[in-house]
C-alpha cells in the first residue's frame, strides 16, 4: 500500500515528462524509474534498520558498563536487533543483485566487486551477530548462578565484551568497502547526480578513517561519521523521488 502511494504521488509530476519521450524509450523509463525507487527504499529500510538497532536496541545496552545484567533483562530487544540486522545484510545483497546488470553496462569489474563485497559484509554482520547473541547467553547465566559462578563470569564478561567490541568494528570496517563501491559505481555510469557519488565517496572515506583511528584507540571523532549518516538518507530519498537516470542507460546502449 506505501509503494503505491508513493507511485501515485509522483505519478501526475512525472506525467507531463513521460508523454514527450519516444515511444521506444518509455518502457525501458518506466523500468529504470521503478528500480531505483523499489533500491531506494530497501536503502531507506537498511538506514531506518541501523538506526534503530545500533541506536536504541542493541547500542545502549551491549556497550553500557552493566552489559553482564541488563542484557539478559533486554533479551527480546537484542534478539530483536539480531534479526533485524540479519535481514539487514540479506537487503543489501538483493540490493547489489538488483544494481549488477546496471553497473555491468559500464564495469563488469565494479558489478562484481560490488556484490562480492556486500556479500562479505553480510558475513560479517553473522559474524557479529553471533558475538551478540554469545553475550546474551553469558548474561541469562549469569543472572541465573550470580552467587555460584560470579567471578567467573564477571572474567568471561570482559573477554566476551572485547570479543563483540572487535567483531562489531570489523563489520563497520568491512561495511566500508561495498559502500565505497557503491558510490564510486554511482559516479562513473552517471545514474545520480555526481553531487551525490562524490558527497557519498568523501563520507565513507571519513568514516573508514574514523572507524581505523577507533580500532588502534585513537578515535578522531564521531562527527567523522555523520556525512555517511546524511547521505545514507539523501541517497534513497532520491532514488524514491527521482529514480536512475535512465537517459545515461539508453545513451551507452545506442552508442555501442
Amino acid at each position: 500500500m506505501f509503494v503505491c502511494n508513493l507511485i501515485k504521488t509522483f505519478y501526475v509530476t512525472f506525467w507531463i515528462v513521460y508523454r514527450h519521450i519516444p515511444n521506444q524509450y518509455k518502457q525501458n523509463m518506466k523500468s529504470n524509474k521503478k528500480t531505483g525507487r523499489f533500491v531506494g527504499l530497501l536503502f531507506l529500510l537498511i538506514f531506518a534498520t541501523g538506526i534503530a538497532v545500533y541506536q536504541f536496541l542493541q547500542g545502549p545496552v551491549l556497550f553500557s558498563d552493566d552489559f553482564l545484567t541488563t542484557t539478559s533483562e533486554k533479551s527480546n530487544e537484542i534478539i530483536i536487533s539480531t534479526l533485524l540486522l540479519f535481514l539487514s545484510g540479506i537487503t543489501s545483497v538483493v540490493i547489489a543483485a538488483i544494481l549488477f546488470p546496471i553497473f555491468k553496462k559500464y564495469s563488469i569489474t565494479l558489478a562484481f566487486l560490488y556484490l562480492a563485497f556486500t556479500i562479505l559484509s553480510f558475513v560479517a554482520i553473522s559474524i557479529d551477530n553471533f558475538s551478540v547473541l554469545s553475550m546474551l547467553e553469558l548474561s541469562n547465566e549469569y543472572t541465573k548462578n550470580r552467587t555460584d559462578n560470579s567471578n567467573i563470569l564477571n572474567s568471561l564478561s570482559n573477554v566476551f565484551y572485547k570479543k563483540h567490541w572487535w567483531t562489531h568494528y570489523l563489520s563497520l570496517l568491512i561495511s566500508c568497502f561495498p559502500v565505497f563501491i557503491l558510490y564510486y559505481s554511482l559516479y562513473v555510469s552517471k545514474i545520480v547526480p555526481k553531487i551525490i557519488s562524490i558527497f557519498g565517496i568523501v563520507a565513507v572515506i571519513l568514516m573508514f578513517i574514523q572507524i581505523i583511528f577507533s580500532i588502534m584507540g585513537n578515535s578522531i571523532s564521531m562527527n567523522m561519521l555523520l556525512p555517511i549518516a546524511l547521505i545514507q538518507l539523501i541517497f534513497p530519498l532520491w532514488l524514491i523521488i527521482k529514480g536512475f537516470n535512465f537517459s545515461t542507460i539508453e545513451g551507452d546502449e545506442d552508442n555501442s
